[in-house]
């Protein structure tokens, strides 16, 4: 019989049995940090859910709550990395009079800060005018204002005036920059430069991790059978891989979609689900996963995050090279402005965009606010990403956030979606925390949404966390049927303040499979109501109905995070 801390090949695991004492102690910990109110009443336990309980004991393999103790920047880490300045834009001529044209300044700045190796690229308090995109297309190199209530950025135009009209590759005449691209755009160069190209060329491309047509890449190595969980993989060959390396974890479907019906937790309902004619869906496989590698040890290769998955040979698990990534960058300190405008008919976005980050890997928003935007901050094809202290304000918009195109393991924390400035014209849409397109293990904590609603925007986005937010459930979510189902399996709601008493895509217990919904306020349905995309018993969880300000842990990434800590302090003994 296998050893219970073996892996599926009957290799060792990366937790011994003293870790797994370790983590329990960790557990504890977590749970303590929650409110103590409860503690105070006379009960070490109350307000503790059972789910939680579970989780502790099988915190990598749990069926509803995902882990993502190692979701964000350099996983999860608290503190950015601080690089020394070596451009200020006035020395490249931006003049913060608010009415010179100072993008061409901005952008010589950031490229001659890459030129440098990477480094700081300040800008000082005052206004400056922008008529061109702003791209950090270089690794290592940081934009810095003074603050976001100091420094302003003020776009005076949108994409479709900067780069052309942006079509749909699915058909129709929808505008791209309903969803993609931003006024300050995080990006590497030549991967910005093809989809400029693609764009104008009318050949709308795929915008994530393998190029236009997803076939910039080559395999590195074959990777043997291996479950959701799993840090240590056992691979073909090792001889391409090395410690500190981004690969692309690269997985494809099969003709009964097993790999699409895994996603959701597997059963009667996922297998009687009509896959075939899902075809934007389906363009989204194969499932590609960036990750960097931590250790290699003859075949044996350490990932910085547990499996997402399960490995099957019948999805031909490979890791291979990807489009070169953008890493170690940021954006922190500055308000972006647009001028302001009506917002257009919902999909007809002119691309008044804000922050985006595109096949950025390890990258960060600080302390950014954008106002007047068509959509607020964008994760496209990103992963390991963090935006912390972020802001959409002014006339409203139509995706505040959103997180697409295969992008995983980022993390969207202390958030405010502001209450709309203008009334929203005729034929408008809001979403609100959009995350699409086999997105997988993101997390959005502690925020503030005045507007808006937790939009999983179908196309099939999984084991996904939201916690210790506070929400006026007003928006819809979109997604055409195409896309697929809304959820996956592994969609986890935790400690939610919701101040209409909406229901609807907060509550999922009776929507999302192998789901859970923890401490959230009693709601009801009114307004958009969705039914389950599949058939028969989802395996969803509620717990503590009604009760969001007694759930412990109150934030349940931070809670995680106490593993996350214990796991790797284990790891690199």
């Amino acid at each position: 019989m296998r050893n219970a801390h073996t892996d599926a090949m009957g290799t060792p695991n990366v937790m011994s049995m003293t870790r797994r004492a370790l983590l329990g102690s960790a557990v504890a910990v977590a749970a303590g940090a929650g409110t103590s109110a409860a503690a105070d009443q006379g009960s070490a336990t109350a307000g503790i859910p059972a789910l939680w309980r579970e989780f502790s004991r099988t915190p990598f393999t749990h069926p509803q709550i995902p882990y993502v103790g190692r979701a964000g920047c350099h996983g999860g880490a608290a503190r950015f990395p601080r690089r020394p300045a070596v451009a200020d834009v006035r020395g490249f001529g931006a003049v913060p009079d608010g009415t010179t044209d100072s993008a061409p300044a901005i952008n010589r700045a950031i490229a001659a800060a890459g030129r440098a190796g990477g480094g700081t690229v300040t800008i000082p308090p005052g206004t400056f005018r922008i008529d061109d995109v702003i791209r950090v297309n270089r690794s290592n190199v940081v934009l810095k204002g003074a603050g976001s209530g100091r420094t302003t950025l003020y776009a005076t135009k949108n994409l479709t005036e900067l780069i052309g009209a942006y079509g749909s590759r699915y058909g129709g005449d929808k505008s791209g920059w309903s969803w993609a691209g931003g006024l300050i755009w995080l990006a590497p160069q030549a991967r910005w430069d093809s989809l400029v190209a693609a764009i104008r060329a009318k050949a709308w491309p795929f915008e994530g991790w393998t190029g236009n047509q997803r076939d910039e890449w080559r395999p590195l190595t074959g990777v043997a059978p291996a479950r959701q969980g799993s840090w240590t993989v056992t691979v073909s060959d090792s001889s391409s891989l090395r410690p500190g390396s981004l690969v692309l974890l690269r997985l494809a479907d099969d003709a009964d979609h097993t790999l699409l019906e895994h996603m959701c937790g597997g059963g009667p309902g996922p297998e009687a689900y009509v896959w075939d004619d899902k075809t934007k869906l389906t363009s989204y496989v194969p499932y590609e996963w960036p990750v960097r590698i931590a250790r290699v040890r003859g075949r044996h290769v350490t990932l910085e995050r547990p499996l997402p998955l399960d490995l099957r040979p019948e999805w031909n698990p490979q890791l291979t090279t990807h489009v070169p990534e953008l890493t170690g960058s940021g954006v922190e300190g500055l308000t972006l402005e647009a001028t302001e405008t009506p917002q257009q008919p919902h999909l007809l976005d002119k691309g008044y965009n804000g922050v985006v980050l595109q096949c950025a890997y390890d990258c960060w928003v600080d302390d950014v606010t954008v106002r007047h935007v068509d959509n607020g901050f964008g994760l496209v094809a990103a992963s390991a990403c963090t935006l912390r202290r972020t802001r959409v304000a002014g006339r409203g918009s139509h995706h505040p956030y959103f997180c697409r195109e295969g992008s995983h393991d980022n993390l969207v924390e202390d958030f405010t979606i502001e209450e709309r400035t203008s009334p929203a014209p005729s034929n408008t849409q809001l979403h609100g925390i959009n995350v699409e397109g086999l997105s997988s293990y993101n997390v959005w904590s502690r925020g503030d949404m005045r507007m808006g609603t937790f939009d999983s925007h179908r196309g099939l986005p999984f084991a996904n966390v939201r916690t210790d937010i506070t929400v006026n459930n007003n928006g819809r979510h979109g997604g055409d049927a195409s896309a697929g189902p809304l959820f996956g399996a592994r969609f986890t709601h935790w400690n939610i303040r919701v101040t209409n008493g909406r229901a609807g895509l907060i509550r999922i217990d009776g929507l999302a499979p192998y789901s859970a919904t923890v401490g959230i306020d009693e709601v009801t349905e009114f307004d958009q109501i969705d039914v389950p995309d599949f058939t028969g018993d989802l395996h969803s969880r509620l717990e503590l109905y009604g009760s969001p300000y007694t759930v412990r842990p109150q934030n349940l990434f931070e809670a995680q995070r106490q593993i996350a800590s214990t796991h790797m302090n284990g790891v690199e003994s």
